[in-house]
């Protein structure tokens, strides 16, 4: 009875909800009691109206969601390849002595649950941690050691960012209102600038996206405000969960109001009312500033009902991931909004005409968003004269890895990766090995090929990748099976399992990578046979990327796969 009242005081929010509002209330549970029970699952299922299998299903699908008791403070330690050149491992181990446990085993004392966990976006301060204490939530740790992630105050972190440039970031914290402004960008375009003409300024801009798949933003606002259907929804996909990449999570944390203006000018554009911002459950720095961002916006009328006196009406909810990386595929981050696995659908149907809801959606990254805004105060052609012909603006990176200074950096596209890395990042530390630009989904480079321009269309004309800006660099003291191996992990740990040639695949890949030590006789010729039967034949690009990095290593480091006979 006493479980029931205070699930009962839990859910009293969530009486007039319907199943989108199922993720929100996983959290409030897990949160509260550190798992979510089968009273819960039956509470839940009764107020939303939602099965009680189709519950446990989500539950199930969510790294950060459990099922089963855990220990009052859940540690999650991050082993992919940044941390793990920092030595994470030993961090991992370190805290398993500690308090007596295997991985993924709860202490006797029921004190502490230890995991590993997938990347963090913490590769700046690698290594990294996520800290769940029950009854308050999350904190992300940097630099972790075995002492901090016991202690009883858990420490802050400080995120590095470098830029010549200052349009989306520099050396100030601009992320509370009154250091940020009064949305001159949105109050410029609600007093003088139709939608129409807000549309044709971007696409004039030739904005392209900045999460990795570089669609042209503009056409896919117009799209989406030709369609008739209404209501038409913004979704900012902060879901950023490719290993190396951690630009958004430092834009999010200095520049929320950024982001918050080119949510309202995507939404003005489009016609719509309502945003969704879709962050990751590892992020809960971030979310808690975005969260006071959206008050202090609204208070100010910048967000809202009649924003300005404009007649126009916008308001953004935060929904909180609970960590699937597949969540970062548009399709799938409307699957888990709408309070289900998430899936990717086929496509087509897009999203600019059957999106969330299945009703038009225009869904743009974190930095494509914040872009926005400086497009409209200072012009198309000023964005334009930035970079070059096919790559306007500037780009964030994140550089991780041995370099003498990690972080965000914010370069003008046609800067050599060379430059970046001996000029800006201070050198590199040791003799370079290789390059893995676009992140777990990217390539690799050899030292002979970082002349390279950054540019989307230059690093195409090698077969490599902007992607997600991650820049990974490895010296020649790393072996290089190694971070191959935690990257068959993350993706076999991360492949939703909707279709075969990935659920399998990643599997496949992951088991040959493992003994590549010692491998069997053909063991090259079936690596390069998954890894092309995923890129040709996955539903989504999670499964068609999830070989890039192992593929282009066998291309360029060949002596990696030499089979002993």
């Amino acid at each position: 009875m006493q479980i029931k009242t205070q699930l009962d005081d839990l859910l009293i929010h969530y009486s007039s909800r319907g199943r989108d509002a199922l993720l929100p209330v996983l959290w409030d549970i897990q949160t509260a009691y550190g798992h979510i029970s089968k009273e819960a699952v039956h509470e839940i299922s009764h107020r939303l109206r939602v099965p009680e299998a189709d519950i446990y299903g989500v539950i199930s699908f969510y790294t950060l969601f459990h099922s089963d008791p855990t220990g009052e403070t859940i540690i999650r330690v991050c082993t992919d390849p940044s941390c793990g050149l920092r030595g994470a491992d030993a961090v991992l181990d370190g805290i398993c002595q500690k308090v007596g446990v295997q991985h993924g085993e709860t202490s006797a004392d029921g004190k502490y649950t230890v995991e590993h966990s997938p990347c963090l976006g913490l590769c700046e301060l690698a290594p990294a941690a996520l800290v769940s204490k029950r009854g308050e939530g999350e904190v992300s740790i940097g630099e972790a050691t075995v002492e901090s992630l016991l202690a009883d105050e858990l420490g802050d972190y400080h995120s590095a960012a470098y830029s010549q440039m200052g349009i989306l970031l520099d050396d100030n914290d601009l992320s509370n209102l009154e250091q940020y402004g009064d949305y001159g960008a949105l109050r410029h375009a609600l007093d003088a600038i139709s939608p129409d003409d807000i549309i044709a300024e971007i696409e004039t801009s030739n904005l392209i996206g900045r999460g990795g798949a570089a669609f042209p933003t503009g056409m896919k606002w117009k799209f989406t405000r030709q369609s008739e259907a209404n209501p038409k929804y913004v979704v900012c996909n902060a879901d950023e969960s490719e290993p190396g990449t951690f630009k958004d999570r430092v834009l999010m944390e200095k520049r929320p109001h950024l982001l918050l203006e080119g949510m309202a000018l995507a939404a003005y554009a489009i016609g719509s009312e309502k945003g969704y911002l879709f962050i990751r459950g590892e992020y809960p720095k971030a979310t808690k500033i975005l969260e006071e961002a959206i008050t202090d916006a609204e208070s100010a009328n910048f967000l809202g009902h009649d924003i300005l006196g404009s007649g126009f009406n916008f308001h953004v909810e935060i929904r909180r991931g609970a960590g699937a990386y597949i969540c970062g595929e548009e399709t799938a981050l409307f699957e888990a909004i709408e309070g289900k696995r998430g899936f990717p659908r086929i496509k087509p149907p897009y999203p600019t005409t059957h999106g969330l809801f299945d009703k038009p959606t225009v869904i743009n990254n974190v930095e494509t968003l914040c872009a926005v805004p400086h497009i409209i105060q200072r012009g198309a052609t000023w964005f334009k004269g930035l970079g070059t012909e096919k790559s306007t603006g500037s780009k964030l990176v994140c550089v991780s890895g041995h370099v003498e200074r990690v972080g965000v950096y914010e370069i003008e596209p046609g800067m050599t990766l060379r430059d970046l890395l001996e000029k800006h990042c201070k050198g590199i530390e040791g003799s370079l090995q290789a390059v893995l630009m676009g992140g777990a989904a990217g390539t690799f480079l050899t030292p002979d090929e970082i002349d390279v321009p950054l540019t989307f269309e230059d690093l195409r004309g090698i077969d490599s990748t902007f992607g997600s800006g991650a820049i990974m660099v490895f010296n020649d003291t790393v072996d290089l099976r190694d971070v191959l191996r935690r990257l068959a992990l993350f993706f076999q740990h991360e492949s939703c399992g909707k279709c075969f040639p990935c659920q399998l695949g990643t599997q496949r890949q992951f088991e040959i990578l493992q003994r590549s030590d010692n491998p069997k006789n053909g063991d090259t010729d079936r690596l390069r046979d998954v890894g092309l039967t995923m890129t040709e034949s996955s539903l989504c690009g999670l499964g068609q990327t999830a070989a890039s990095a192992i593929l282009s290593a066998m291309d360029k480091f060949p002596e990696l796969f030499i089979e002993k006979r």
